[in-house]
């Protein structure tokens, strides 16, 4: 089971990015916008896939000064 059965499409692709940019700890985290240009979605498709990702577990989201930060958990 892959995480294609979780979440739907533009998750699947947040995801591939994020796993793609490193994004997997706490100390490596990156804001919605950088997830954005990499995964080549709209801004508001990637909030909302950042959200399912959120609630299905398989990501963390660390409010900071500037910008939230994201960052995978498994």
């Amino acid at each position: 089971m892959g995480i294609e059965d979780e979440v739907g499409g533009n998750a699947v692709k947040v995801y591939k990015a994020m796993k793609e940019m490193g994004f997997l700890s706490e100390e490596k985290m990156g804001t919605a916008e950088r997830i954005t240009q990499t995964s080549r979605l709209p801004k508001t498709m990637v909030m909302n896939a950042l959200q399912e990702l959120q609630t299905k577990g398989l990501a963390r989201r660390k409010v900071r000064e500037k910008a939230a930060g994201y960052y995978l958990l498994r």
